[in-house]
């Protein structure tokens, strides 16, 4: 799998989510098994380039590459400078949101409300990728099927900016009207597939080895892309790679594993955002890290009340040090064919598609 000059480690990557894949998430998946991994989204509004939130979205000292980026907004000039900025700032690799669904971004006509227009959709595309070009730096581009049922135009977009230098495209199986609800389908993605020479990467409701094993067969997608199913389960990576490459279910980690992966988490997350804001918006990846785990409810409610980062890692560590006494590993999240479990859900709206015998490409919802 290459992206422009980047070889990548393997066809497993981290989607982008913002508040969510920052560089102590980023980091952390890499580490267990992701070969790629996607910043959360950067402003192109000049105004807000020196804000806090955007410096933290900006920040990826000690983070192995290659460095992705992911920009938003409705302007290609603007588009431009911001594909410039992050280059200066360490991106080796451009990625333009298309695909992002949250009313107050497709309020302003950014994210996927871009899918409605493709003649300013193309208009970014290619002011960012001559701007980037210019430093040696690829561009990609991520989307979704479509703005709605009637008009699903992931296809033609891609083709345009096939031809414009794109360099790899990723499509979230969904519509922009669908949000996260339904079911995504992947017929658009095979399509997509088949009519572009460089990679596709299919995205949406893949959170277990099988069901990436089996997106990646129907859709003939060059990677799969893995967002929610990721949140509290960082060595998704490692499972869904040990799969793909031996056929065998790898054993759930031991929780003395978790303890360390998440106690080092919290570090790093703590040191990026600082004591204040730190604990609090750490409070949820340590609710999805345990939302699984025995007793996990009650002590997410005792947690809250903690607002020292201190006292929050220590009662971290001792809850795991207890549950610990009671089991070696964490409850196994696949049965041996590498289906999620029922009692696994990692999200509450994944769909159940993976938990069927075979996966139909014409399944929609």
């Amino acid at each position: 799998m290459q992206i422009g000059p980047y070889a990548l480690a393997n066809p497993v990557f981290v989607a982008p989510m913002a508040g969510v894949t920052d560089r102590p998430f980023r980091q952390l998946c890499k580490r267990l098994g992701a070969g790629y991994a996607v910043s959360e989204m950067v402003t192109s509004r000049r105004d807000l380039w020196d804000s806090l939130k955007t410096s933290r979205r900006a920040n990826h000292e000690g983070e192995p590459g290659p460095i992705a980026v992911q920009i938003a907004g409705t302007d290609a000039a603007m588009m431009a400078d911001a594909a410039r900025y992050n280059i200066d700032r360490g991106a080796q690799i451009i990625d333009i949101n298309m695909g992002c669904p949250a009313k107050k971004v497709c309020n302003k006509w950014a994210g996927s409300a871009l899918m409605q227009d493709e003649v300013l959709a193309l208009d970014i595309v290619e002011a960012v990728v001559q701007a980037s070009v210019a430093h040696g730096v690829p561009v990609t581009l991520k989307m979704r099927t479509g703005w709605c049922q009637s008009q699903k135009n992931a296809l033609s977009i891609a083709l345009a900016a096939q031809s414009a230098g794109v360099a790899m495209v990723t499509i979230h199986g969904r519509t922009r009207e669908q949000g996260y609800r339904g079911q995504a389908e992947y017929e658009t993605i095979a399509a997509v597939k088949a009519a572009l020479h460089i990679p596709v990467v299919a995205n949406g409701d893949i959170n277990s080895p099988y069901q990436a094993r089996q997106v990646l067969a129907a859709t003939g997608a060059d990677a799969v892309m893995i967002g929610r199913a990721a949140q509290g389960r960082p060595w998704i990576f490692r499972e869904i790679t040990h799969f793909l490459d031996t056929g065998s279910v790898l054993a759930p980690p031991l929780v003395q594993e978790v303890r360390r992966w998440l106690l080092a988490h919290l570090q790093d997350h703590y040191s990026l955002y600082g004591e204040y804001t730190g604990v609090r918006s750490a409070r949820k990846h340590i609710a999805w890290y345990l939302r699984s785990l025995p007793g996990g409810e009650d002590f997410r409610r005792r947690l809250n009340l903690l607002n020292d980062s201190a006292a929050q890692a220590q009662a971290v560590a001792d809850y795991l040090d207890h549950l610990n006494q009671s089991m070696d590993r964490i409850p196994a999240a696949y049965d041996a064919s590498g289906r999620l479990l029922p009692d696994a859900t990692p999200c509450a709206n994944e769909s159940d598609l993976m938990r069927q015998p075979t996966l139909s490409l014409h399944h929609e919802q």
